[in-house]
């Protein structure tokens, strides 16, 4: 049985806006969506959603991992995330063996001018060597594996910092014109 860990961290700045990132946080679906494409995630409940990853390639298997994940805020702000469980598509004989642990949090820190987003990512995986790769050394393997692991956690920090900082703007001006459209209604009927 072989154990891969890694670690990644996400430190984001953003400049507060008139609704704060912790109104847009309590919006579990929000974050997953910047996560990866919107095609690959089925919610199956406000905080629990089954994330299909793009097929992947490691040395001689070729796979496609389906992890359902539980997001959640909590009462301090901060925003946390766990596996619930995973498949292998495509290497069914790994699923006896395999298993994920993803956690990771991201936090917001209010500034006067800024909020600090500050993320921790841990994936842990565990799986039975299949006997096409028993042969490779346990050091490349580990290191592979490990190089492997990394690359998944920071395709996924690329995204959060692209698409949440994007998405989390949006959702401002779509809730400030919300408001002002609200206010001329209101405005409008008490004349």
């Amino acid at each position: 049985m072989q154990h891969f860990h890694v670690t990644q961290t996400l430190n984001i700045n953003l400049p507060n806006e008139a609704i704060a990132i912790e109104h847009y946080l309590c919006q579990p679906q929000r974050l997953v969506q910047a996560i990866t494409d919107c095609n690959r995630i089925q919610q199956l409940a406000p905080s629990h959603f089954r994330l299909r990853l793009r097929p992947l390639q490691f040395m001689m298997l070729r796979f496609e991992p389906v992890a359902e994940l539980q997001v959640w805020t909590n009462s301090d702000g901060a925003l946390q995330l766990r596996s619930l469980n995973c498949e292998i598509r495509g290497a069914e004989h790994l699923n006896r063996s395999f298993n994920l642990d993803l956690s990771g949090t991201l936090a917001p820190h209010r500034q006067e001018r800024t909020t600090e987003l500050l993320g921790k990512a841990d994936l842990k995986v565990q799986l039975e060597i299949p006997p096409a790769l028993q042969l490779v050394p346990e050091q490349i393997l580990k290191t592979t594996g490990k190089a492997f692991l990394n690359g998944i956690l920071l395709t996924i920090k690329s995204r959060l910092e692209r698409q949440l900082i994007q998405d989390y703007r949006h959702w401002v001006g779509a809730n400030q014109a919300g408001q002002t459209s609200l206010a001329s209604s209101v405005g409008s009927l008490a004349s």
